[in-house]
């Protein structure tokens, strides 16, 4: 996903949006672009580790963000790691059209 703001701006934003969804973070690392953090499940516990990374557009004029969710445990997430990451980036974007 394209966003118009900077690789640590975008970090820095990313880590307040998963610190509201309640995610522990592991790392945030504004200089290389990368946050981890892990997201426990409210009635199994189960936990799900989380991954952004984002980088400079070689375009130029904002970043590029990708994101992968994994779950600790088990064959099947029935859904629950590409609903995460369509809605952890749905959101990040939408700051990005409010502010405009």
């Amino acid at each position: 996903m394209r966003v118009p703001t900077g690789v640590a701006e975008t970090i820095d934003r990313a880590a307040s949006l998963a610190r509201s969804r309640g995610w522990t973070i592991a790392k945030v690392d504004r200089n290389a672009g990368i946050l981890e953090a892990t997201e426990t499940s409210l009635f199994f516990r189960f936990k799900d580790d989380v991954v952004v990374r984002v980088r400079a557009d070689p375009k130029g004029g904002g970043s590029l963000v990708d994101m992968r969710s994994i779950s600790r445990v088990g064959g099947s997430d029935v859904g629950m790691n590409a609903q995460r990451i369509r809605g952890f980036l749905a959101d990040l974007q939408a700051q990005d059209e409010s502010r405009m």
